[in-house]
Protein backbone atom coordinates (compact mmCIF):
# COMPACT_ATOMS: atom_id res chain seq x y z
CA UNK A 1 0.00 0.00 0.00
CA UNK A 2 2.87 2.00 0.68
CA UNK A 3 4.08 1.86 -2.61
CA UNK A 4 1.07 2.55 -4.38
CA UNK A 5 0.51 5.77 -2.00
CA UNK A 6 3.79 6.67 -3.13
CA UNK A 7 3.69 6.56 -7.03
CA UNK A 8 1.47 8.74 -6.81
CA UNK A 9 3.18 11.26 -5.30
CA UNK A 10 5.54 10.70 -7.88
CA UNK A 11 3.46 10.65 -10.64
CA UNK A 12 2.24 14.58 -9.45
CA UNK A 13 5.84 15.83 -9.80
CA UNK A 14 5.32 15.25 -13.74
CA UNK A 15 3.70 18.47 -13.12
CA UNK A 16 5.80 19.96 -10.59
CA UNK A 17 9.44 18.92 -11.09
CA UNK A 18 12.04 20.24 -13.68
CA UNK A 19 13.08 16.91 -14.85
CA UNK A 20 10.38 14.65 -14.09
CA UNK A 21 11.51 11.47 -15.93
CA UNK A 22 14.92 11.49 -13.90
CA UNK A 23 13.10 12.56 -10.45
CA UNK A 24 10.11 9.65 -11.12
CA UNK A 25 13.14 6.74 -11.70
CA UNK A 26 14.78 7.89 -9.06
CA UNK A 27 11.82 7.74 -6.39
CA UNK A 28 10.77 4.31 -7.74
CA UNK A 29 15.00 3.09 -7.52
CA UNK A 30 14.14 4.40 -3.79
CA UNK A 31 11.05 2.35 -3.21
CA UNK A 32 12.16 -0.66 -0.82
CA UNK A 33 12.10 -3.70 -3.02
CA UNK A 34 12.20 -6.86 -0.13
CA UNK A 35 9.19 -9.18 -0.52
CA UNK A 36 6.99 -9.68 2.08
CA UNK A 37 8.63 -12.03 5.01
CA UNK A 38 6.07 -14.69 6.83
CA UNK A 39 5.68 -17.78 9.09
CA UNK A 40 2.71 -19.93 8.27
CA UNK A 41 0.69 -23.19 8.64
CA UNK A 42 -0.80 -24.56 5.59
CA UNK A 43 -2.92 -28.17 5.55
CA UNK A 44 -3.62 -29.47 2.22
CA UNK A 45 -7.22 -30.05 0.98
CA UNK A 46 -9.59 -31.75 -0.88
CA UNK A 47 -9.46 -29.47 -3.74
CA UNK A 48 -5.65 -29.10 -3.58
CA UNK A 49 -5.37 -32.83 -3.56
CA UNK A 50 -7.83 -32.82 -6.58
CA UNK A 51 -5.47 -30.25 -8.87
CA UNK A 52 -2.59 -32.06 -7.90
CA UNK A 53 -4.47 -35.53 -9.13
CA UNK A 54 -3.89 -37.18 -6.41
CA UNK A 55 -6.71 -38.99 -6.66
CA UNK A 56 -7.14 -40.91 -2.93
CA UNK A 57 -6.51 -37.56 -1.13
CA UNK A 58 -3.15 -38.30 -0.25
CA UNK A 59 0.42 -38.41 -0.88
CA UNK A 60 2.31 -41.59 -1.69
CA UNK A 61 5.79 -40.77 -0.48
CA UNK A 62 7.06 -37.80 1.07
CA UNK A 63 9.42 -37.27 -2.37
CA UNK A 64 6.38 -36.55 -3.50
CA UNK A 65 5.71 -33.61 -1.11
CA UNK A 66 8.63 -31.90 -1.94
CA UNK A 67 7.85 -32.27 -5.68
CA UNK A 68 4.26 -31.30 -5.74
CA UNK A 69 3.91 -29.30 -3.03
CA UNK A 70 6.05 -25.63 -4.28
CA UNK A 71 3.88 -24.94 -7.09
CA UNK A 72 0.79 -25.26 -4.26
CA UNK A 73 2.69 -22.52 -2.22
CA UNK A 74 3.69 -20.68 -5.24
CA UNK A 75 -0.15 -20.34 -5.67
CA UNK A 76 -1.43 -19.64 -1.99
CA UNK A 77 1.73 -17.46 -1.12
CA UNK A 78 2.77 -15.18 -3.82
CA UNK A 79 3.44 -12.13 -1.98
CA UNK A 80 6.06 -13.26 0.14
CA UNK A 81 9.55 -14.22 -0.43
CA UNK A 82 13.04 -14.85 0.47
CA UNK A 83 12.74 -15.52 4.27
CA UNK A 84 9.44 -16.82 4.62
CA UNK A 85 8.18 -20.42 5.62
CA UNK A 86 5.14 -22.74 5.93
CA UNK A 87 4.62 -25.87 8.04
CA UNK A 88 2.68 -28.07 5.55
CA UNK A 89 0.35 -30.49 7.13
CA UNK A 90 -0.77 -33.23 4.55
CA UNK A 91 -2.29 -36.46 4.63
CA UNK A 92 0.53 -39.60 3.70
CA UNK A 93 -0.91 -42.77 2.64
CA UNK A 94 0.83 -45.88 4.26
CA UNK A 95 -1.70 -48.54 2.78
CA UNK A 96 -4.78 -50.46 2.84
CA UNK A 97 -5.33 -53.21 5.01
CA UNK A 98 -4.35 -56.35 3.84
CA UNK A 99 -6.78 -57.94 1.64
CA UNK A 100 -8.57 -55.04 0.09
CA UNK A 101 -6.95 -54.59 -3.10
CA UNK A 102 -7.79 -58.10 -3.85
CA UNK A 103 -11.11 -57.06 -4.03
CA UNK A 104 -11.15 -53.46 -5.25
CA UNK A 105 -9.00 -55.25 -8.20
CA UNK A 106 -11.01 -57.91 -9.39
CA UNK A 107 -12.57 -58.94 -12.21
CA UNK A 108 -16.46 -57.81 -12.21
CA UNK A 109 -18.82 -60.07 -14.16
CA UNK A 110 -22.56 -57.99 -14.87
CA UNK A 111 -25.66 -59.77 -15.28
CA UNK A 112 -27.45 -60.03 -18.78
CA UNK A 113 -30.99 -60.65 -19.15
CA UNK A 114 -30.03 -63.87 -20.91
CA UNK A 115 -28.49 -64.91 -17.25
CA UNK A 116 -31.99 -63.87 -15.70
CA UNK A 117 -33.69 -66.30 -17.82
CA UNK A 118 -31.45 -69.25 -17.22
CA UNK A 119 -31.98 -69.31 -13.33
CA UNK A 120 -35.99 -69.53 -14.43
CA UNK A 121 -36.68 -65.62 -13.77
CA UNK A 122 -38.86 -64.32 -16.59
CA UNK A 123 -38.09 -60.79 -15.95
CA UNK A 124 -34.47 -58.29 -15.91
CA UNK A 125 -33.33 -59.40 -12.75
CA UNK A 126 -33.94 -61.27 -9.68
CA UNK A 127 -37.32 -61.28 -7.93
CA UNK A 128 -37.71 -59.76 -4.59
CA UNK A 129 -38.09 -63.42 -3.06
CA UNK A 130 -34.61 -65.17 -5.32
CA UNK A 131 -31.64 -66.03 -2.76
CA UNK A 132 -29.43 -64.42 -5.40
CA UNK A 133 -26.07 -65.94 -3.76
CA UNK A 134 -27.37 -69.27 -4.53
CA UNK A 135 -28.07 -68.70 -8.55
CA UNK A 136 -25.22 -66.98 -9.12
CA UNK A 137 -22.57 -69.96 -9.26
CA UNK A 138 -24.02 -71.36 -11.83
CA UNK A 139 -23.96 -68.39 -13.64
CA UNK A 140 -20.28 -67.95 -13.38
CA UNK A 141 -19.34 -71.55 -14.06
CA UNK A 142 -21.45 -71.01 -17.96
CA UNK A 143 -20.16 -67.81 -18.35
CA UNK A 144 -16.45 -67.81 -17.38
CA UNK A 145 -14.75 -70.56 -19.31
CA UNK A 146 -11.49 -70.79 -17.46
CA UNK A 147 -11.26 -69.73 -13.93
CA UNK A 148 -8.06 -70.02 -11.84
CA UNK A 149 -7.48 -71.36 -8.28
CA UNK A 150 -7.95 -68.58 -6.28
CA UNK A 151 -10.30 -66.41 -9.10
CA UNK A 152 -12.39 -63.40 -7.55
CA UNK A 153 -15.12 -61.76 -9.15
CA UNK A 154 -17.30 -59.20 -8.41
CA UNK A 155 -21.01 -60.73 -9.26
CA UNK A 156 -23.40 -57.27 -10.44
CA UNK A 157 -26.92 -58.20 -10.80
CA UNK A 158 -29.95 -56.29 -10.72
CA UNK A 159 -33.13 -57.82 -7.97
CA UNK A 160 -36.53 -56.19 -8.22
CA UNK A 161 -37.62 -54.10 -4.44
CA UNK A 162 -40.74 -55.04 -5.49
CA UNK A 163 -42.64 -57.60 -7.87
CA UNK A 164 -42.53 -56.36 -11.62
CA UNK A 165 -45.15 -55.82 -13.81
CA UNK A 166 -45.02 -56.30 -18.05
CA UNK A 167 -44.27 -53.11 -19.66
CA UNK A 168 -40.87 -51.81 -21.39
CA UNK A 169 -37.99 -52.54 -19.67
CA UNK A 170 -34.31 -52.21 -20.34
CA UNK A 171 -32.92 -54.89 -22.26
CA UNK A 172 -29.30 -52.81 -22.51
CA UNK A 173 -28.57 -49.98 -20.10
CA UNK A 174 -25.57 -47.82 -20.07
CA UNK A 175 -25.05 -45.44 -16.95
CA UNK A 176 -22.40 -42.67 -18.04
CA UNK A 177 -22.43 -41.41 -14.16
CA UNK A 178 -18.27 -41.02 -14.60
CA UNK A 179 -17.82 -43.78 -16.76
CA UNK A 180 -17.76 -44.45 -20.60
CA UNK A 181 -19.09 -47.82 -19.87
CA UNK A 182 -16.56 -49.56 -22.08
CA UNK A 183 -16.97 -46.82 -24.91
CA UNK A 184 -14.41 -45.71 -27.02
CA UNK A 185 -13.61 -42.65 -28.70
CA UNK A 186 -12.04 -41.99 -32.20
CA UNK A 187 -10.74 -38.76 -33.42
CA UNK A 188 -11.56 -37.42 -36.88
CA UNK A 189 -10.17 -34.07 -36.65
CA UNK A 190 -8.38 -31.91 -34.37
CA UNK A 191 -6.00 -32.62 -31.54
CA UNK A 192 -8.16 -32.07 -28.65
CA UNK A 193 -9.89 -34.44 -26.25
CA UNK A 194 -13.03 -33.85 -26.91
CA UNK A 195 -15.35 -36.60 -24.88
CA UNK A 196 -14.58 -36.44 -21.43
CA UNK A 197 -16.23 -38.23 -17.99
CA UNK A 198 -17.89 -36.15 -15.29
CA UNK A 199 -19.60 -36.99 -12.00
CA UNK A 200 -23.24 -37.84 -13.43
CA UNK A 201 -22.81 -37.74 -17.04
CA UNK A 202 -20.29 -37.91 -19.75
CA UNK A 203 -19.70 -34.60 -22.09
CA UNK A 204 -18.28 -33.80 -25.42
CA UNK A 205 -16.69 -29.88 -25.41
CA UNK A 206 -14.57 -28.08 -28.27
CA UNK A 207 -14.78 -25.44 -26.38
CA UNK A 208 -10.90 -24.94 -24.89
CA UNK A 209 -11.08 -21.34 -23.95
CA UNK A 210 -12.41 -20.51 -27.52
CA UNK A 211 -14.37 -22.46 -29.77
CA UNK A 212 -12.01 -25.17 -31.66
CA UNK A 213 -12.70 -27.18 -34.53
CA UNK A 214 -12.74 -30.91 -33.62
CA UNK A 215 -14.77 -34.31 -34.70
CA UNK A 216 -14.78 -37.12 -32.34
CA UNK A 217 -16.97 -40.20 -31.90
CA UNK A 218 -18.05 -41.96 -29.11
CA UNK A 219 -18.32 -45.75 -30.20
CA UNK A 220 -20.24 -48.14 -28.00
CA UNK A 221 -18.91 -51.81 -27.26
CA UNK A 222 -20.75 -54.43 -29.44
CA UNK A 223 -24.77 -54.50 -28.98
CA UNK A 224 -26.26 -58.39 -29.45
CA UNK A 225 -30.41 -58.23 -29.86
CA UNK A 226 -30.22 -61.93 -31.28
CA UNK A 227 -33.75 -62.82 -31.01
CA UNK A 228 -35.16 -59.21 -29.67
CA UNK A 229 -37.99 -58.03 -30.66
CA UNK A 230 -39.72 -54.87 -31.06
CA UNK A 231 -37.24 -52.96 -29.86
CA UNK A 232 -37.12 -49.09 -28.36
CA UNK A 233 -34.45 -46.63 -27.96
CA UNK A 234 -34.35 -43.78 -25.10
CA UNK A 235 -31.62 -41.70 -24.03
CA UNK A 236 -31.28 -38.86 -21.98
CA UNK A 237 -29.33 -35.65 -22.86
CA UNK A 238 -28.64 -31.86 -22.40
CA UNK A 239 -27.10 -29.86 -25.28
CA UNK A 240 -25.49 -25.98 -24.14
CA UNK A 241 -24.31 -23.15 -26.08
CA UNK A 242 -25.28 -25.00 -29.87
CA UNK A 243 -25.64 -22.53 -32.57
CA UNK A 244 -26.24 -25.57 -35.02
CA UNK A 245 -27.54 -28.74 -32.60
CA UNK A 246 -27.14 -30.92 -36.10
CA UNK A 247 -23.55 -31.08 -35.22
CA UNK A 248 -23.96 -33.35 -32.42
CA UNK A 249 -25.83 -37.29 -33.66
CA UNK A 250 -26.70 -40.16 -32.45
CA UNK A 251 -25.62 -42.94 -34.79
CA UNK A 252 -26.03 -46.97 -35.60
CA UNK A 253 -23.71 -49.13 -37.37
CA UNK A 254 -24.57 -52.82 -38.14
CA UNK A 255 -20.96 -53.40 -39.58
CA UNK A 256 -18.69 -51.52 -37.51
CA UNK A 257 -15.45 -53.17 -37.13
CA UNK A 258 -13.29 -50.39 -35.72
CA UNK A 259 -13.00 -47.64 -38.23
CA UNK A 260 -15.84 -44.92 -37.93
CA UNK A 261 -15.31 -43.66 -41.38
CA UNK A 262 -15.28 -47.22 -43.12
CA UNK A 263 -18.31 -47.86 -41.12
CA UNK A 264 -22.18 -47.84 -42.35
CA UNK A 265 -24.06 -45.32 -40.69
CA UNK A 266 -27.76 -44.41 -39.41
CA UNK A 267 -28.65 -41.07 -37.75
CA UNK A 268 -31.40 -41.54 -34.98
CA UNK A 269 -33.66 -38.43 -35.31
CA UNK A 270 -36.12 -38.12 -31.94
CA UNK A 271 -38.75 -36.51 -31.90
CA UNK A 272 -37.45 -34.63 -28.27
CA UNK A 273 -33.58 -33.71 -29.28
CA UNK A 274 -31.58 -32.87 -26.39
CA UNK A 275 -31.86 -29.12 -25.19
CA UNK A 276 -30.42 -26.63 -22.32
CA UNK A 277 -32.19 -28.90 -19.63
CA UNK A 278 -31.11 -32.71 -19.08
CA UNK A 279 -33.91 -34.75 -20.26
CA UNK A 280 -34.99 -38.02 -21.31
CA UNK A 281 -36.37 -38.88 -24.60
CA UNK A 282 -39.50 -40.31 -26.09
CA UNK A 283 -39.25 -44.82 -26.59
CA UNK A 284 -37.94 -43.80 -29.74
CA UNK A 285 -38.80 -46.89 -32.32
CA UNK A 286 -35.72 -49.16 -32.51
CA UNK A 287 -36.99 -51.71 -34.27
CA UNK A 288 -34.82 -51.90 -37.24
CA UNK A 289 -32.26 -53.18 -35.05
CA UNK A 290 -34.32 -56.25 -34.13
CA UNK A 291 -32.22 -59.54 -33.90
CA UNK A 292 -29.20 -57.78 -34.97
CA UNK A 293 -25.65 -56.81 -33.48
CA UNK A 294 -24.89 -53.14 -33.59
CA UNK A 295 -23.03 -50.41 -32.28
CA UNK A 296 -24.12 -47.04 -30.93
CA UNK A 297 -21.76 -43.90 -31.25
CA UNK A 298 -22.29 -40.31 -30.35
CA UNK A 299 -20.70 -38.23 -32.78
CA UNK A 300 -19.34 -34.65 -32.10
CA UNK A 301 -18.01 -31.66 -34.09
CA UNK A 302 -17.17 -28.36 -32.99
CA UNK A 303 -16.28 -25.24 -35.11
CA UNK A 304 -14.25 -22.24 -34.80
CA UNK A 305 -17.38 -20.50 -34.02
CA UNK A 306 -19.85 -23.38 -32.83
CA UNK A 307 -18.66 -25.13 -29.93
CA UNK A 308 -21.51 -26.87 -27.85
CA UNK A 309 -21.50 -28.79 -24.90
CA UNK A 310 -23.11 -32.42 -24.89
CA UNK A 311 -23.78 -33.94 -21.93
CA UNK A 312 -25.39 -37.89 -21.91
CA UNK A 313 -26.46 -39.32 -18.49
CA UNK A 314 -28.12 -42.54 -19.72
CA UNK A 315 -28.75 -44.53 -22.64
CA UNK A 316 -30.82 -47.61 -22.90
CA UNK A 317 -32.23 -50.03 -25.80
CA UNK A 318 -35.89 -51.28 -24.02
CA UNK A 319 -38.33 -54.49 -25.29
CA UNK A 320 -41.41 -55.72 -23.62
CA UNK A 321 -40.82 -57.48 -20.49
CA UNK A 322 -41.43 -57.30 -16.43
CA UNK A 323 -40.42 -53.83 -15.27
CA UNK A 324 -40.12 -52.47 -12.02
CA UNK A 325 -37.89 -50.72 -9.30
CA UNK A 326 -34.44 -52.72 -8.56
CA UNK A 327 -31.80 -52.65 -6.40
CA UNK A 328 -28.22 -52.68 -8.25
CA UNK A 329 -26.24 -55.45 -6.30
CA UNK A 330 -22.59 -56.71 -5.90
CA UNK A 331 -21.39 -59.98 -4.49
CA UNK A 332 -17.74 -61.49 -4.40
CA UNK A 333 -17.29 -64.99 -5.44
CA UNK A 334 -14.21 -66.28 -5.19
CA UNK A 335 -13.55 -69.83 -7.59
CA UNK A 336 -11.82 -72.92 -5.27
CA UNK A 337 -11.59 -76.39 -4.94
CA UNK A 338 -13.28 -76.70 -8.88
CA UNK A 339 -16.57 -74.42 -7.83
CA UNK A 340 -17.61 -70.58 -6.78
CA UNK A 341 -17.97 -69.84 -3.63
CA UNK A 342 -19.30 -66.74 -1.90
CA UNK A 343 -16.47 -64.75 -0.17
CA UNK A 344 -17.74 -64.33 3.69
CA UNK A 345 -17.45 -60.98 5.57
CA UNK A 346 -17.26 -58.61 2.75
CA UNK A 347 -19.80 -56.06 1.86
CA UNK A 348 -20.14 -54.23 -1.77
CA UNK A 349 -22.72 -50.93 -1.32
CA UNK A 350 -26.30 -51.10 -3.59
CA UNK A 351 -28.01 -48.16 -4.93
CA UNK A 352 -30.29 -48.60 -2.41
CA UNK A 353 -27.54 -48.22 0.56
CA UNK A 354 -26.23 -45.16 -1.34
CA UNK A 355 -29.83 -43.89 -0.86
CA UNK A 356 -30.05 -44.09 1.98
CA UNK A 357 -27.18 -41.77 3.10
CA UNK A 358 -29.15 -38.95 0.88
CA UNK A 359 -30.22 -38.39 -2.79
CA UNK A 360 -29.66 -34.52 -2.14
CA UNK A 361 -26.81 -32.49 -4.36
CA UNK A 362 -23.41 -33.41 -2.58
CA UNK A 363 -24.56 -36.89 -0.82
CA UNK A 364 -24.28 -40.57 -2.12
CA UNK A 365 -27.60 -41.56 -3.60
CA UNK A 366 -27.30 -38.50 -6.07
CA UNK A 367 -25.05 -40.59 -8.49
CA UNK A 368 -24.81 -43.67 -6.67
CA UNK A 369 -20.84 -43.62 -5.33
CA UNK A 370 -18.34 -41.54 -2.86
CA UNK A 371 -15.77 -38.93 -4.15
CA UNK A 372 -13.53 -36.11 -2.44
CA UNK A 373 -16.54 -33.64 -1.85
CA UNK A 374 -18.41 -36.63 -0.58
CA UNK A 375 -16.20 -38.82 1.65
CA UNK A 376 -16.82 -42.37 2.72
CA UNK A 377 -15.93 -41.51 6.06
CA UNK A 378 -18.20 -38.97 6.82
CA UNK A 379 -21.01 -41.68 6.05
CA UNK A 380 -19.85 -45.31 6.80
CA UNK A 381 -19.22 -45.67 10.17
CA UNK A 382 -23.08 -44.38 10.35
CA UNK A 383 -23.87 -46.70 8.03
CA UNK A 384 -22.14 -49.80 9.61
CA UNK A 385 -23.59 -48.50 12.82
CA UNK A 386 -27.32 -48.60 11.91
CA UNK A 387 -27.17 -51.91 9.35
CA UNK A 388 -24.87 -53.75 11.11
CA UNK A 389 -25.20 -53.10 14.79
CA UNK A 390 -24.55 -56.77 16.24
CA UNK A 391 -21.03 -57.24 15.32
CA UNK A 392 -18.87 -59.53 17.41
CA UNK A 393 -16.06 -58.40 19.41
CA UNK A 394 -12.73 -57.94 16.92
CA UNK A 395 -14.79 -58.82 13.96
CA UNK A 396 -13.64 -57.75 10.88
CA UNK A 397 -15.72 -56.74 7.85
CA UNK A 398 -14.67 -55.51 4.24
CA UNK A 399 -16.84 -52.57 2.71
CA UNK A 400 -16.44 -51.79 -0.79
CA UNK A 401 -17.35 -49.30 -2.71
CA UNK A 402 -18.06 -47.37 -6.14
CA UNK A 403 -15.88 -43.71 -6.25
CA UNK A 404 -15.64 -41.02 -8.82
CA UNK A 405 -11.85 -38.90 -8.78
CA UNK A 406 -11.92 -36.32 -11.20
CA UNK A 407 -8.49 -36.90 -12.08
CA UNK A 408 -8.70 -40.80 -12.97
CA UNK A 409 -12.80 -41.27 -13.42
CA UNK A 410 -14.31 -44.00 -11.91
CA UNK A 411 -12.78 -46.75 -9.48
CA UNK A 412 -13.81 -49.59 -6.83
CA UNK A 413 -12.27 -48.26 -3.24
CA UNK A 414 -12.80 -50.10 -0.01
CA UNK A 415 -11.65 -50.52 3.60
CA UNK A 416 -11.41 -52.92 6.36
CA UNK A 417 -13.74 -51.98 9.34
CA UNK A 418 -12.67 -53.88 12.88
CA UNK A 419 -15.74 -54.06 15.47
CA UNK A 420 -14.46 -52.99 18.69
CA UNK A 421 -15.77 -51.67 22.18
CA UNK A 422 -19.30 -51.66 20.27
CA UNK A 423 -17.78 -49.76 17.36
CA UNK A 424 -17.06 -50.24 13.78
CA UNK A 425 -13.35 -48.74 13.26
CA UNK A 426 -11.96 -48.31 9.97
CA UNK A 427 -8.12 -49.25 9.03
CA UNK A 428 -6.21 -46.22 9.15
CA UNK A 429 -4.60 -46.18 5.49
CA UNK A 430 -3.23 -42.78 5.69
CA UNK A 431 -1.72 -40.54 8.55
CA UNK A 432 -1.52 -37.15 9.20
CA UNK A 433 2.48 -35.79 8.57
CA UNK A 434 4.15 -32.44 8.44
CA UNK A 435 6.94 -31.04 6.30
CA UNK A 436 8.25 -27.56 6.89
CA UNK A 437 9.29 -25.61 3.40
CA UNK A 438 11.01 -22.28 2.98
CA UNK A 439 11.27 -19.55 0.46
CA UNK A 440 14.61 -19.54 -0.71
CA UNK A 441 16.18 -17.87 -3.97
CA UNK A 442 12.99 -17.71 -6.02
CA UNK A 443 11.33 -20.78 -5.00
CA UNK A 444 9.91 -23.21 -2.19
CA UNK A 445 11.80 -25.71 -1.55
CA UNK A 446 11.43 -28.26 1.81
CA UNK A 447 13.31 -26.54 4.83
CA UNK A 448 14.19 -28.03 8.84
CA UNK A 449 14.14 -25.41 9.89
CA UNK A 450 12.56 -24.90 13.39
CA UNK A 451 11.22 -21.82 14.69
CA UNK A 452 11.13 -21.31 18.75
CA UNK A 453 10.23 -18.46 20.64
CA UNK A 454 12.48 -18.08 24.03
CA UNK A 455 10.92 -18.67 26.92
CA UNK A 456 11.46 -18.03 30.60
CA UNK A 457 13.25 -21.18 30.90
CA UNK A 458 15.45 -20.35 28.13
CA UNK A 459 16.28 -16.74 29.48
CA UNK A 460 17.22 -18.36 32.80
CA UNK A 461 19.95 -21.41 31.11
CA UNK A 462 21.25 -18.34 29.55
CA UNK A 463 21.92 -16.10 32.59
CA UNK A 464 22.59 -19.46 35.02
CA UNK A 465 25.29 -20.57 32.35
CA UNK A 466 26.71 -17.07 31.32
CA UNK A 467 26.94 -15.27 34.52
CA UNK A 468 30.23 -15.74 35.46
CA UNK A 469 31.75 -15.69 31.73
CA UNK A 470 34.04 -12.88 31.30
CA UNK A 471 32.72 -10.03 29.27
CA UNK A 472 29.08 -11.91 29.60
CA UNK A 473 29.10 -10.40 33.07
CA UNK A 474 26.70 -7.32 32.52
CA UNK A 475 24.69 -8.28 29.67
CA UNK A 476 23.68 -11.17 31.52
CA UNK A 477 22.34 -9.35 34.85
CA UNK A 478 19.93 -7.40 32.24
CA UNK A 479 18.61 -10.62 30.51
CA UNK A 480 18.48 -11.87 34.52
CA UNK A 481 16.55 -8.60 35.42
CA UNK A 482 14.62 -7.41 32.13
CA UNK A 483 14.08 -11.08 30.31
CA UNK A 484 15.28 -9.22 27.57
CA UNK A 485 18.99 -8.40 25.25
CA UNK A 486 20.51 -5.07 25.40
CA UNK A 487 20.86 -4.22 21.77
CA UNK A 488 22.26 -0.58 22.16
CA UNK A 489 25.94 -0.18 21.04
CA UNK A 490 26.63 2.34 23.66
CA UNK A 491 25.25 0.36 26.82
CA UNK A 492 27.63 -1.88 29.20
CA UNK A 493 24.80 -4.45 28.90
CA UNK A 494 24.93 -4.82 24.89
CA UNK A 495 24.66 -8.11 23.54
CA UNK A 496 26.77 -8.31 20.34
CA UNK A 497 25.79 -10.65 16.96
CA UNK A 498 29.13 -12.88 18.13
CA UNK A 499 27.46 -12.72 21.94
CA UNK A 500 24.29 -13.87 20.86
CA UNK A 501 25.61 -16.80 18.70
CA UNK A 502 27.89 -17.88 21.09
CA UNK A 503 25.05 -18.01 23.82
CA UNK A 504 22.38 -19.34 21.64
CA UNK A 505 24.52 -22.06 20.17
CA UNK A 506 24.63 -23.12 23.94
CA UNK A 507 21.54 -23.00 24.27
CA UNK A 508 20.55 -25.25 21.23
CA UNK A 509 23.83 -28.08 22.51
CA UNK A 510 22.43 -28.31 25.95
CA UNK A 511 18.79 -27.53 26.46
CA UNK A 512 16.84 -27.39 22.82
CA UNK A 513 18.31 -29.47 20.51
CA UNK A 514 21.40 -31.40 22.31
CA UNK A 515 20.79 -34.45 19.40
CA UNK A 516 20.46 -32.31 16.33
CA UNK A 517 21.40 -33.65 13.39
CA UNK A 518 23.80 -31.64 11.03
CA UNK A 519 22.72 -29.40 8.46
CA UNK A 520 19.53 -28.87 11.10
CA UNK A 521 18.12 -24.82 11.06
CA UNK A 522 17.14 -22.97 13.89
CA UNK A 523 15.22 -19.61 13.58
CA UNK A 524 15.19 -18.41 17.50
CA UNK A 525 12.84 -15.42 18.31
CA UNK A 526 13.92 -13.06 21.55
CA UNK A 527 12.95 -9.87 23.39
CA UNK A 528 15.45 -6.74 23.19
CA UNK A 529 15.68 -3.26 23.99
CA UNK A 530 16.59 -1.54 21.48
CA UNK A 531 15.44 2.26 23.34
CA UNK A 532 11.93 0.53 23.07
CA UNK A 533 10.62 -2.86 23.37
CA UNK A 534 11.08 -5.05 20.43
CA UNK A 535 11.33 -8.42 18.93
CA UNK A 536 14.26 -9.94 17.24
CA UNK A 537 15.12 -13.21 15.25
CA UNK A 538 18.49 -14.95 15.21
CA UNK A 539 19.12 -17.67 12.51
CA UNK A 540 21.94 -20.88 13.28
CA UNK A 541 22.55 -23.58 11.28
CA UNK A 542 24.89 -26.89 12.26
CA UNK A 543 27.16 -27.28 10.75
CA UNK A 544 30.73 -29.70 11.36
CA UNK A 545 29.40 -30.48 14.68
CA UNK A 546 28.68 -27.27 15.95
CA UNK A 547 26.48 -24.12 15.96
CA UNK A 548 27.38 -21.48 13.50
CA UNK A 549 25.53 -18.14 12.61
CA UNK A 550 23.63 -18.30 9.95
CA UNK A 551 22.22 -14.93 9.52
Amino acid sequence: MKKVIYLLVVVATVFTGCNPLEDINNEIDALPQDPNVGSFEYTVTDEDYSALELGFGSFDSELQVKELVPALLSDVYPLYGQGSSVLVNYNLYIGNAEGVSDFTSSDVYSFTNSDYATTGSDAFGFYPNVDATSQIPDVLDAQIATPTEGQIVLAKYKQYTEVPVVGLASLVEYNFAGSFEGWVSQEEFGNDVVWTTETGNIRGNGYFGTQIANIEWLVSPAIDLDGEDNLKFQITQELDFATDASLVKILVSTDYAGDVLTATWDEITLASPATGDMASSEDYDFSAYDGQEINVAFKYESTDSDASRWRIADMSIKTLGATGATDSKGEYFMYTGGSWEAVEDIYYLTSADYDSMGTASGQPGQYNNFSSSTSPDNYLPTFLELNFPFGQEDQELFVIYDYFSSSTGAQRRGNLYTFTDGMWNAHESTIESSLQFGYDNGVWVPDNTIRHDLDGSDYDYITSTFAAVSGFEAPTASVAQYSNFDRRPSNDAYWSDEMLATAFASLLDNSLAPGAEEGQKYVLSFAIYDGSSGIEEFKLIKEGGVWVDNN
